[in-house]
């Protein structure tokens, strides 16, 4: 009884009622969204939204998530931008306007927007609420979760006084089925909606929708209130049998036959292999019926698509026609991923493998016919010798099977290297070399995109690199792909290397050094032909010198003591190997250089006296420096022949920077750092010297630099006023380089000077460069020099379809690539996105070009027609839906129908019946084939202002928009409803 009593012992259980639920939580929270966004408070207009403002105009939209207890819902707020803006300095309205919802449910100057939410096309509102379901969560099926969103929305929209409608998506969400719900000043509009998979035959015409409409709106006057009806056929054509294929077919007796859209070499193809134009949509529209107007039931029907007042188009597009362009960038792109180098490809390269193989499997054949055999029986097996021979003979088959034909081989070499057609002499070869440069400097006179490769970092589009390229992507797609590729690649360095050691010029490259506005494979290229022609001036200098110097001795007799022995040596070394200069064979470091010609040199030797009264013979000079005179002497001045400095390609300036950098701020790395740097400055020096004997430092400064010799006005003993010249203060620091090697430099002409460019070297480097260059490394250098051809050749479609939009694009796509490419290692997935830029951008020319093709005009037209169809397919492709001037009897909807009849012709008669239907329809008979097929779908829209529910009610908008497919059947309506006179 104790523990009984105890008050502790009593549980109860308290309820309290005044904690807010979850389904309060969530009216809660919708009202304080709707207080955020603004949406409180009086929204009604008079101002009636412009037509075809839905669809030009720019819609906005704002989302935020909320929750219903765990389960997640996305509400959703759109809104016309230009609509709210301009109702923004609207003065205020009275307080029983409709709201704008319900003046928007009888506009008809919006019907049937191309573009716009499905719920704008549907109720025509320009601003509304949608709660959808969050993006993992079920969707709202059961009738009593619905009844409750609807209950919330009612609740929410009441608190907060909003009179924007706001809508619950239920239903699955691929089914498009909205309920909701608009409020205002004693009124308010349920949006109702129903679907069906298949549209019920008594509703399959106007006059069953009308039943429904009128059912529903139970509207009790008499007479009843007029109508609104908008009827809107859509026509759907899919047929271009009749058009021509968009690519020529194939010859088959050229080299590059059998292949669609084929092109010779040095061009890329273009164009799509399908139809990308997959669909046009004809739209018929009747508005501003009445039900008396019109007759639409199930017996017969008023609605003849070529009767209708208003025609729109629209065209749907193949989602990723196959363009040749892009096919080709595409295949080339993918070689940037291959890792094999060109021996592993070709299975070339291994002969000491093969050799090993030869003697083993010899071998193993004379010890079968021993007597005795020391050796082990397995070593011996047949199947053994058999695999090792069967390995052998595929390797060798697999080496004499090249990966490209001979004939295209030849081809694409000739086409690489023109002047390799004749035989040519040295001089012949030099000579070929000229007008290429010549044309390219006057193509880039006239042609604007003649300079795109200082942008793209590519190479000028009439030289070897772009061509190379151009052949490379050619073979890669038609002719082998990778061991084609690499099978190329190979002979073009062997024809590099034949040209290098027998001194022909590379065709098709500019002169002078290695331009680094283009890319590296193409500074490589020029940088070898430097070495050609340093090599060839080399030579030809020689000759004239020992030319001269053997009258020279037959002149005099030919004392014995005329030609040094190592000059006899040197001549019989170029005797036995005439295709190398005989400086080539020269591994040390005493290689000289051979200037062009010694200029002036014949007039300018004469004797001059040093200081010890002996004879000193000057050498290598140019020409005099103007009237200057040697500052210790009254000897003139000459400018001596002095070495070019070494060209560089642009990996050899950084490799030097980082040499340099390395050796760091000290004393000791700056003094070094200077000594490196002044190689050429040394050589100069030397030159002068040797062009003016008994010179100093001054009169090397005074032609070299002149600004470090400064001369100035004084007085002398006598008082007369002298030029008296020094060096200028940074010339005078201790320790200054230029004194350093002025002291050190020897009395040398640039002929016999140690080469600053080594030729031979360098040239040998190229050549290792590029043998050792596998397939994915030359993709990624020729890379630019392809992507700078696609853009010539989009520029070059599009001037002829001339589409503006096209054209803006390039442009941007031409800045795109300017960034990408002129970065030492581009991002390669950017670079595959731009691919697929250029690819969009044909996709569009093409797109372009069959519609051009489809809606040609006849024979007969006039210029006022065809401007107006230039304009009519510049559209189409610009806008969601043209408008058909003069509906079906303008000349665009004369092409349209036509279309049509043609498809219904192809798809119901066969070829004989089609012929038969033509006489019969020639000779007055009736024709059973119908213009156009039956309509893809049909939106009716009904319309009219009401007293609901009693007939005492305020008049108020209703509305039913009806879709009818064949595999659909939706109703949208909003019906409005008095709730002060009920």
């Amino acid at each position: 009884m104790a523990a009984d009593s105890d008050p502790e012992s009593e549980v109860f259980e308290i309820t309290d009622f005044t904690t807010a639920s979850e389904w309060e939580r969530f009216v809660s929270r919708v009202e304080e969204v709707l207080n955020e966004w603004k949406l409180i408070g009086l929204s009604a207009g008079n101002v009636n939204p412009e037509k075809g403002e839905y669809t030009t105009g720019t819609w906005g939209e704002k989302a935020l998530d909320i929750n219903f207890a765990d389960f997640k819902f996305y509400i959703t707020h759109y809104f016309l931008k230009q609509e709210c803006e301009k109702d923004n300095g609207k003065d205020k309205l009275e307080e029983d306007a409709f709201p704008l919802a319900m003046q928007d449910l009888l506009c008809m100057n919006n019907d049937f927007p191309p573009r716009a939410h499905c719920l704008v096309r549907w109720y025509g509102i320009r601003e509304f609420v949608v709660i959808t379901p969050g993006t993992n969560c079920e969707a709202i099926i059961s009738e009593s979760k619905c009844n409750l969103l609807l209950s919330s929305v009612s609740i929410a929209l009441a608190n907060s006084g909003c009179q924007v409608p706001m809508f619950v998506q239920i239903q699955q969400k691929w089914r498009r089925v909205y309920a909701g719900e608009c409020q205002g000043p004693g009124a308010r509009t349920d949006f109702e909606m129903v679907h069906l998979r298949k549209v019920p035959s008594q509703y399959n015409h106007l006059s069953g929708l009308l039943d429904i409409f009128k059912a529903k709106i139970g509207c009790n006057l008499s007479p009843l209130p007029p109508i609104n009806i908008a009827i809107r056929f859509t026509y759907i054509l899919q047929d271009w049998q009749q058009h021509a294929w968009p690519q020529q077919p194939p010859d088959f007796d050229t080299l590059l036959g059998g292949e669609v859209g084929g092109v010779e070499f040095g061009k890329l193809p273009f164009g799509a292999c399908e139809e990308p134009i997959r669909e046009l949509h004809l739209a018929t529209t009747w508005s501003h019926l009445t039900e008396g107007i019109v007759v639409d039931n199930d017996v017969y029907s008023d609605l003849d698509p070529l009767q209708a007042p208003h025609w729109s188009v629209r065209v749907r597009t193949a989602d990723t026609p196959q363009c040749l362009l892009g096919d080709f960038l595409t295949e080339f792109f993918k070689l940037c991923d291959r890792k094999e180098s060109t021996e592993e490809i070709l299975g070339r390269g291994m002969p000491e493998e093969e050799g090993k193989e030869n003697s083993d499997i010899s071998s193993a054949l004379s010890k079968l016919t021993e007597p005795a055999a020391a050796v082990p029986i397995s070593k011996l097996s047949v199947s053994n010798m058999v695999h090792s021979a069967r390995k052998h003979i595929r390797r060798h088959r697999h080496t004499d099977e090249s990966p490209l034909k001979t004939d295209i081989l030849n081809s694409v070499l000739l086409y690489l290297f023109p002047d390799a057609a004749v035989e040519k002499s040295s001089e012949n070869s030099r000579n070929r070399t000229a007008p290429t440069n010549s044309s390219g400097t006057a193509e880039q006179e006239k042609n604007p995109d003649y300079n795109l490769y200082q942008q793209l970092k590519s190479a000028p589009s009439d030289s070897l690199t772009f061509r190379l390229a151009l052949c490379v992507c050619l073979v890669n797609y038609t002719h082998g792909g990778l061991r084609a590729v690499a099978h190329l690649w190979q002979e073009f360095v062997l024809e590099l290397r034949y040209r290098w050691e027998n001194n022909y010029l590379v065709y098709g490259l500019a002169g002078g050094p290695p331009d680094l506005r283009c890319c590296l494979l193409h500074q490589k290229l020029q940088m070898l032909n430097c070495c050609i022609e340093r090599k060839r001036a080399r030579d030809e200098a020689r000759k004239v010198l020992e030319g001269n110097k053997e009258r020279e001795r037959r002149v005099s007799g030919g004392g014995p003591n005329d030609r040094p022995t190592a000059e006899a040596a040197t001549g019989s070394t170029r005797e036995v190997s005439p295709g190398k200069s005989w400086d080539s064979w020269s591994d040390s470091e005493d290689e000289f250089f051979e200037c062009l010609s010694d200029q002036g040199e014949g007039e300018a030797q004469h004797a001059e006296g040093d200081k010890n009264g002996t004879k000193v013979k000057a050498e290598g000079r140019l020409h005099p420096h103007g009237n200057m005179t040697l500052l210790n002497s009254t000897e003139p001045l000459y400018i001596p022949v002095t070495q070019e400095p070494a060209p560089m390609t642009e990996d050899l300036l950084e490799e030097q920077s980082e040499v340099l950098a390395k050796l760091g701020t000290s004393a000791e790395g700056t003094h070094l750092r200077a000594r490196m740097q002044s190689a050429c400055l040394l050589s100069d020096m030397e030159s002068f010297k040797a062009a003016n004997p008994g010179c100093v430092l001054e009169d090397f400064v005074r032609w070299y630099s002149p600004r470090d010799y400064v001369e100035e006005e004084v007085e002398d003993e006598k008082g007369n006023m002298v030029v008296k010249g020094m060096l200028s203060s940074r010339m005078m620091i201790p320790g200054n380089m230029w004194v350093e090697a002025w002291e050190s430099a020897r009395v040398t002409p640039a002929r016999r000077q140690r080469r600053l460019f080594d030729d031979t070297k360098e040239a040998e480097k190229v050549l290792h460069y590029l043998a050792v260059q596998k397939p994915a490394d030359l993709t990624q250098n020729l890379l630019p020099c392809i992507l700078h051809a696609a853009i010539l050749k989009l520029k070059e479609e599009e001037s002829v379809e001339d589409i503006p939009s096209v054209k803006r694009s390039i442009q941007q796509a031409i800045s795109q690539a300017s960034k990408l490419l002129h970065t030492l290692n581009p991002d390669y997935k950017r670079l595959e996105d731009f691919i697929n830029q250029l690819m969009a951008l044909e996709t569009a020319i093409t797109q372009a070009r069959s519609l051009k093709a489809k809606f040609a005009t006849c024979e007969g037209g006039t210029a006022e027609d065809t401007e107006e169809l230039e304009k009519f397919v510049s559209s189409l492709l610009e806008e969601p839906e043209v408008v058909v001037l003069g509906a079906g009897q303008g000349p665009a909807g004369s092409i349209i129908h036509r279309l049509f009849v043609n498809s219904q012709r192809a798809a119901l008669l066969s070829p004989m019946e089609d012929e038969f239907g033509l006489e019969k329809k020639a000779a007055g008979g009736s024709n059973k084939v119908p213009d156009f097929p039956p309509p893809a779908g049909r939106e009716i829209l009904l319309r009219t202002c009401v007293p609901r529910p009693a007939p005492y009610s305020k008049a108020l908008p209703q509305r039913l928009f009806c879709v009818l497919m064949k595999e659909e059947f939706r109703l949208a309506g909003a019906f409005s409803s008095d709730t002060t006179f009920f």
